[in-house]
C-alpha cells in the first residue's frame, strides 16, 4: 500500500456551543425552564435575579402590555441602550465576543411557574377535590395501625399494602406472591394463608373495593359495601339485579342488550336497568382520589385574547409574563473582575463564566422570540378555530409555518412541544394546532381536528335507540362534502373513546 497526502475541500456545519444552548433551552417546558434557570442562578456567579422593577419596566409591562418580545424584555435585550459607556469599559477587554451589551441591565419579568391570581375568581382554591394524604399505601397503613392485629398479621398486611398497583387493585395471585417471599414449600402454604387472611383485613379498609384483583370484584366489594353501610338484611331488587350483572364480564355488560342480560341474570328487564344504573354509580378505579395527588398544572406560554375595534373582531397575541424570567448579569461582580486580575488562570476562569451569563441571558430571549413568532403564525391561520370552535379547524402542517418564518421544520417541532396556548376556546399545546388535511368536493381541504368534532356532534345528535354506524357516519360527512372512508371515521371515533354503535345502543 503507497502512502501519500492529499488535499481537498469540504463543507461541515459545526454547532457552537452558544447555538446548542439555544437548542437545549428552546425544546424545554416553561417549567423545565424554571429549573434550568436555577440551576444556572446556583452555579453561575455573574447571573442573578432582578427582583424589583424599575420605572422603564413599569411603565412598558404595566400600562401598555407587551406583544413582542423586544418591549418585554427591554432594549438590552435587543442590543441598544441609551445609556453612557465608560472609558473603562471601552478600554476593557471583554470577554471575547463581538456581541457585548454595553450595559447588562435586566430583562424581562419575574420568572413564575403558578398563574397569575387575577386569572381566578377571588374564591377559587386550586387545590379543592385533591386528598390531603400523601399516598394511597401512607392512607391504608394508617389505618392498619388502629386495628388490633399480630405481628405477623401485621406484616403480612404491610405486604399486601406495598404490593397494590397504582389503580389499588392487587393483581399478583397469593401463591405468587408467598413465592416470592420464601422458595419452601411449607412456607409458602402457610404463607398463602397469612396473605389470605391479611387479604380479608385489607378489602375492609377504606377507600371501598381496595385489595381486588380486577375491575369486576372491586365494583363487587363496593357493591356490598353499599348493602352492609344500610344495614339492610335483604338487597333490593336493583342491589340483586346488580350483584347478579356483576357475576358477568363486564364486556357482556358493555353490549347493553338490556333483553340477554335480564334471561341471563334471570331478572326483569326493569330491574336490570336499575341494576346498571346502581353500578354506573360505583368506582372502577378506587384510588382514583389517590392518584390525583400527581396532576400538575398546565401554565400557558402565551396568551390569546380577542379585542373588538371599530365593530371588528381580531386576536392579540401576547406572552405570558408569569413564565419569562427575569435575568441580569451582576453588575458588581463584573466589576470586581475588571479591577482584579489575581491569577490569569482564575481569571480566565471567571470570564468564561460571564460569557456564559450573557450568552444564557440572550438564548432565553431567542427562546421567547421565537415562541411568539410561531404563536402569531398559528393564530393567523387558525382565527376561524378561535371563534367557532375545533369543526372550523384549518388543516396545518409544520413546514407551513417553517416556510413562513424562514425557519427549519424540526425548530418548529421544538417549539411547538411542551408549549401550551390559552385561547378563547381553552388551552391546548401548540401541536394541537396542527393536522392534516382531509379532501373535500369542492377541492379544498378540512382538518382531521374539524372532522372529529363533527363526528362528535353527529353521535350526540343520533337516537339512542338507533345509533349511526361508521358507514352512516362516513355517508353524512360525504354529505357536507367531506370524503371520509368508513375505516377513516372507525379511527376518528376510537380517538374520541367513542364505542361502536352496537355498544352505543339503548332500549
Amino acid at each position: 500500500m503507497k502512502q501519500g497526502l492529499s488535499f481537498g475541500f469540504a463543507q461541515s456545519l459545526t454547532l457552537t456551543p452558544q447555538l446548542q444552548q439555544s437548542i437545549r433551552l428552546l425544546q424545554l417546558s416553561s417549567l423545565e425552564l424554571e429549573v434550568e434557570i436555577e440551576q444556572q442562578l446556583a452555579t453561575n456567579p455573574f447571573l442573578e435575579r432582578e427582583e424589583e422593577q424599575s420605572p422603564r419596566e413599569q411603565f412598558d409591562t404595566a400600562t401598555q402590555p407587551s406583544a413582542t418580545v423586544a418591549d418585554a424584555l427591554g432594549d438590552e435585550a435587543s442590543g441598544s441602550s441609551d445609556a453612557p459607556v465608560a472609558e473603562d469599559d471601552l478600554d476593557w477587554d471583554g470577554d471575547g465576543t463581538a456581541e457585548l451589551l454595553p450595559n447588562d441591565t435586566e430583562w424581562g419579568v419575574e420568572a413564575g411557574v403558578a398563574q397569575s391570581a387575577s386569572q381566578f375568581d377571588g374564591d377559587y382554591d386550586p387545590l379543592v377535590g385533591l386528598s390531603d394524604t400523601d399516598g394511597l399505601q401512607a392512607h391504608l397503613k394508617r389505618q392498619a395501625q388502629h386495628l388490633r392485629l399480630s405481628a405477623v398479621d401485621a406484616a403480612s398486611l404491610d405486604f399486601l399494602i406495598d404490593s397494590l398497583d397504582e389503580r389499588g387493585f392487587l393483581t399478583e395471585p397469593l401463591d405468587e406472591l408467598a413465592r416470592s417471599l420464601s422458595q419452601d414449600e411449607e412456607d409458602v402454604v402457610r404463607l398463602i394463608e397469612q396473605l389470605r387472611i391479611a387479604k380479608q383485613w385489607l378489602q375492609s379498609l377504606d377507600p371501598c373495593g381496595i385489595g381486588a384483583s380486577d375491575v369486576g370484584e372491586s365494583l363487587r366489594l363496593q357493591l356490598l359495601g353499599q348493602i352492609k353501610d344500610r344495614r339492610l338484611v335483604h338487597a333490593d331488587a336493583a342491589q340483586t339485579a346488580a350483584w347478579h350483572l356483576l357475576a358477568m364480564p363486564l364486556s357482556q355488560l358493555a353490549s347493553r342488550n338490556i333483553k340477554r342480560l335480564a334471561e341471563q341474570a334471570d331478572c326483569s328487564e326493569s330491574h336490570v336497568q336499575q341494576g346498571l344504573q346502581l353500578i354506573r354509580t360505583l368506582e372502577p378505579n378506587p384510588a382514583r382520589r389517590f392518584t390525583a395527588l400527581h396532576v400538575t398544572t398546565v401554565v400557558p406560554d402565551v396568551w390569546v385574547r380577542e379585542v373588538v375595534k371599530n365593530n371588528k373582531h381580531s386576536f392579540v397575541t401576547e406572552l405570558n409574563l408569569d413564565v419569562m424570567p427575569r435575568l441580569k448579569v451582576d453588575e458588581i461582580t463584573a466589576q470586581l473582575l475588571r479591577l482584579h486580575k489575581a491569577r490569569e488562570s482564575k481569571h480566565d476562569a471567571m470570564q468564561q463564566s460571564l460569557v456564559e451569563a450573557r450568552g444564557f441571558i440572550k438564548s432565553i430571549s431567542q427562546r421567547f422570540d421565537t415562541i411568539l413568532r410561531v404563536a402569531k403564525a398559528i393564530v393567523a391561520r387558525q382565527g376561524q378555530f378561535l371563534t367557532h370552535g375545533a369543526v372550523a379547524m384549518r388543516p396545518l402542517v409544520l413546514r407551513d409555518i417553517a416556510d413562513e418564518l424562514g425557519l427549519h421544520e424540526s425548530t418548529v417541532s421544538r417549539v411547538t412541544t411542551h408549549k401550551y396556548m390559552a385561547t378563547p376556546q381553552g388551552t391546548f399545546e401548540f401541536k394541537y394546532f396542527f393536522d392534516a388535511g382531509l379532501a373535500t368536493d369542492t377541492g379544498g381541504e378540512t382538518s382531521g381536528t374539524a372532522v372529529r368534532a363533527l363526528i362528535a356532534q353527529l353521535i350526540a345528535a343520533e337516537s339512542k335507540k338507533r345509533p349511526l354506524s361508521d358507514s352512516q357516519l362516513a355517508q353524512l360527512l360525504q354529505a357536507q362534502g367531506i370524503e371520509c372512508a368508513r375505516r377513516t371515521v372507525a379511527k376518528y371515533r376510537e380517538a374520541l373513546r367513542l364505542p361502536t354503535a352496537s355498544l352505543r345502543k339503548q332500549n
